[in-house]
Protein backbone atom coordinates (compact mmCIF):
# COMPACT_ATOMS: atom_id res chain seq x y z
CA UNK A 1 0.00 0.00 0.00
CA UNK A 2 1.44 3.39 -0.99
CA UNK A 3 1.21 6.48 1.15
CA UNK A 4 0.35 10.02 0.16
CA UNK A 5 2.54 12.84 1.42
CA UNK A 6 1.13 16.37 1.32
CA UNK A 7 3.48 19.29 1.89
CA UNK A 8 2.01 22.76 2.41
CA UNK A 9 4.12 25.75 1.41
CA UNK A 10 3.59 29.45 0.86
CA UNK A 11 3.93 28.99 -2.90
CA UNK A 12 1.43 27.17 -5.10
CA UNK A 13 3.90 24.37 -5.82
CA UNK A 14 6.97 23.05 -4.06
CA UNK A 15 9.48 22.43 -6.85
CA UNK A 16 11.73 20.27 -4.63
CA UNK A 17 9.14 17.51 -4.98
CA UNK A 18 7.79 16.41 -8.34
CA UNK A 19 4.64 14.57 -9.26
CA UNK A 20 3.26 12.80 -12.30
CA UNK A 21 -0.03 14.74 -12.07
CA UNK A 22 -1.07 18.33 -11.41
CA UNK A 23 -4.69 19.37 -11.83
CA UNK A 24 -6.64 22.57 -11.42
CA UNK A 25 -10.43 22.86 -11.42
CA UNK A 26 -13.01 25.60 -10.92
CA UNK A 27 -11.71 27.67 -13.84
CA UNK A 28 -8.94 28.90 -11.55
CA UNK A 29 -6.61 29.53 -14.51
CA UNK A 30 -8.77 32.58 -15.28
CA UNK A 31 -7.77 34.26 -12.03
CA UNK A 32 -4.22 34.74 -13.33
CA UNK A 33 -4.99 38.07 -14.97
CA UNK A 34 -1.62 39.08 -16.44
CA UNK A 35 0.89 37.46 -18.78
CA UNK A 36 3.41 37.51 -15.93
CA UNK A 37 1.11 35.69 -13.51
CA UNK A 38 0.19 33.08 -16.14
CA UNK A 39 3.89 32.61 -16.94
CA UNK A 40 4.66 32.16 -13.25
CA UNK A 41 1.88 29.61 -12.83
CA UNK A 42 2.94 27.54 -15.82
CA UNK A 43 6.62 27.71 -14.80
CA UNK A 44 5.72 26.44 -11.31
CA UNK A 45 3.57 23.64 -12.70
CA UNK A 46 6.30 22.61 -15.13
CA UNK A 47 8.90 22.50 -12.31
CA UNK A 48 6.51 20.43 -10.18
CA UNK A 49 5.86 17.80 -12.85
CA UNK A 50 8.01 14.88 -13.85
CA UNK A 51 8.78 14.63 -17.57
CA UNK A 52 5.75 12.94 -19.20
CA UNK A 53 3.65 14.06 -16.21
CA UNK A 54 0.09 15.26 -16.82
CA UNK A 55 -1.40 18.70 -16.23
CA UNK A 56 -5.21 18.78 -16.40
CA UNK A 57 -7.21 21.98 -16.00
CA UNK A 58 -10.33 23.80 -17.11
CA UNK A 59 -11.07 27.35 -18.13
CA UNK A 60 -14.12 29.04 -19.59
CA UNK A 61 -14.44 29.17 -23.36
CA UNK A 62 -14.36 32.77 -24.65
CA UNK A 63 -17.64 32.55 -26.56
CA UNK A 64 -19.40 35.58 -28.01
CA UNK A 65 -22.29 35.01 -25.60
CA UNK A 66 -19.92 35.03 -22.64
CA UNK A 67 -17.86 38.05 -23.67
CA UNK A 68 -20.61 40.31 -24.95
CA UNK A 69 -22.92 40.29 -21.97
CA UNK A 70 -24.69 43.57 -21.25
CA UNK A 71 -22.89 46.22 -19.23
CA UNK A 72 -26.17 47.21 -17.59
CA UNK A 73 -27.83 45.45 -14.68
CA UNK A 74 -29.58 42.35 -15.99
CA UNK A 75 -31.75 39.79 -14.18
CA UNK A 76 -30.15 36.35 -14.11
CA UNK A 77 -32.19 34.08 -11.82
CA UNK A 78 -33.78 33.68 -8.39
CA UNK A 79 -33.21 31.22 -5.60
CA UNK A 80 -34.37 30.61 -2.02
CA UNK A 81 -31.88 31.50 0.72
CA UNK A 82 -31.29 28.36 2.84
CA UNK A 83 -31.05 30.25 6.13
CA UNK A 84 -33.91 32.76 5.88
CA UNK A 85 -36.05 30.95 3.26
CA UNK A 86 -36.47 34.33 1.56
CA UNK A 87 -36.25 34.81 -2.19
CA UNK A 88 -33.01 36.25 -3.56
CA UNK A 89 -32.99 37.75 -7.05
CA UNK A 90 -29.63 37.67 -8.81
CA UNK A 91 -28.58 40.36 -11.27
CA UNK A 92 -25.30 40.77 -13.15
CA UNK A 93 -23.32 43.56 -14.72
CA UNK A 94 -20.53 42.59 -17.07
CA UNK A 95 -17.82 44.62 -18.76
CA UNK A 96 -15.24 43.08 -21.09
CA UNK A 97 -11.87 44.74 -21.60
CA UNK A 98 -10.85 43.36 -24.99
CA UNK A 99 -7.32 44.79 -24.80
CA UNK A 100 -6.57 42.88 -21.60
CA UNK A 101 -9.01 40.01 -22.30
CA UNK A 102 -10.50 40.47 -18.85
CA UNK A 103 -14.18 40.21 -18.00
CA UNK A 104 -15.24 42.23 -14.94
CA UNK A 105 -18.40 40.86 -13.32
CA UNK A 106 -20.57 42.36 -10.63
CA UNK A 107 -23.16 40.06 -9.10
CA UNK A 108 -26.01 41.76 -7.25
CA UNK A 109 -28.09 39.81 -4.75
CA UNK A 110 -31.41 41.42 -3.79
CA UNK A 111 -32.83 39.76 -0.70
CA UNK A 112 -36.63 39.97 -0.35
CA UNK A 113 -38.87 39.55 2.64
CA UNK A 114 -42.08 37.51 2.57
CA UNK A 115 -44.01 40.49 1.16
CA UNK A 116 -41.56 40.73 -1.77
CA UNK A 117 -39.90 43.94 -0.61
CA UNK A 118 -36.14 44.25 -0.95
CA UNK A 119 -34.60 44.22 2.53
CA UNK A 120 -30.91 43.90 1.66
CA UNK A 121 -28.65 44.19 -1.35
CA UNK A 122 -25.19 42.66 -1.63
CA UNK A 123 -22.68 43.21 -4.45
CA UNK A 124 -19.65 41.07 -5.24
CA UNK A 125 -17.05 41.56 -7.93
CA UNK A 126 -14.80 39.19 -9.80
CA UNK A 127 -12.44 39.58 -12.73
CA UNK A 128 -11.53 36.73 -15.06
CA UNK A 129 -9.13 36.56 -17.96
CA UNK A 130 -10.12 34.69 -21.09
CA UNK A 131 -7.56 32.86 -23.19
CA UNK A 132 -8.50 31.77 -26.69
CA UNK A 133 -7.74 28.18 -27.81
CA UNK A 134 -4.93 29.03 -30.25
CA UNK A 135 -3.36 31.38 -27.71
CA UNK A 136 -3.55 28.63 -25.05
CA UNK A 137 -1.93 26.13 -27.40
CA UNK A 138 1.02 28.49 -28.01
CA UNK A 139 1.28 29.35 -24.31
CA UNK A 140 1.30 25.74 -23.16
CA UNK A 141 3.90 24.74 -25.75
CA UNK A 142 6.14 27.67 -24.76
CA UNK A 143 6.16 26.35 -21.18
CA UNK A 144 6.98 22.77 -22.12
CA UNK A 145 3.58 21.12 -22.54
CA UNK A 146 1.84 19.33 -25.37
CA UNK A 147 -1.95 19.17 -25.50
CA UNK A 148 -3.12 15.57 -25.56
CA UNK A 149 -6.84 16.35 -25.47
CA UNK A 150 -9.12 19.38 -25.51
CA UNK A 151 -12.72 18.83 -24.43
CA UNK A 152 -15.75 21.02 -23.82
CA UNK A 153 -16.65 19.26 -20.54
CA UNK A 154 -15.49 16.60 -18.11
CA UNK A 155 -17.40 13.96 -20.12
CA UNK A 156 -14.84 14.31 -22.94
CA UNK A 157 -17.27 15.99 -25.34
CA UNK A 158 -15.43 17.49 -28.33
CA UNK A 159 -15.04 21.26 -28.23
CA UNK A 160 -17.16 23.44 -30.55
CA UNK A 161 -17.83 27.13 -31.09
CA UNK A 162 -20.84 26.72 -28.75
CA UNK A 163 -18.82 25.33 -25.83
CA UNK A 164 -18.84 27.04 -22.43
CA UNK A 165 -15.69 25.45 -21.08
CA UNK A 166 -12.34 24.06 -22.21
CA UNK A 167 -10.82 21.03 -20.47
CA UNK A 168 -7.12 20.62 -21.26
CA UNK A 169 -5.19 17.39 -20.78
CA UNK A 170 -1.51 18.18 -21.27
CA UNK A 171 1.76 16.30 -20.98
CA UNK A 172 5.08 17.80 -19.92
CA UNK A 173 7.53 17.33 -22.79
CA UNK A 174 10.45 19.37 -21.46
Amino acid sequence: MSSLIIIFTNSPFNSSNTSNLVYSVGNSFQHFLTNESQDGLLTSINKSLEVEGLFIFNTRFPSVEELLQPSTEEYWRSYTDNETLNTVDLFTISEYDSLKQIQHYTTIRKYKDNAGDIIKEKRTNISQRYVFPQEMERLLFAFGFEILHLYSDWNETPITNDSYEMIYVCRKIR
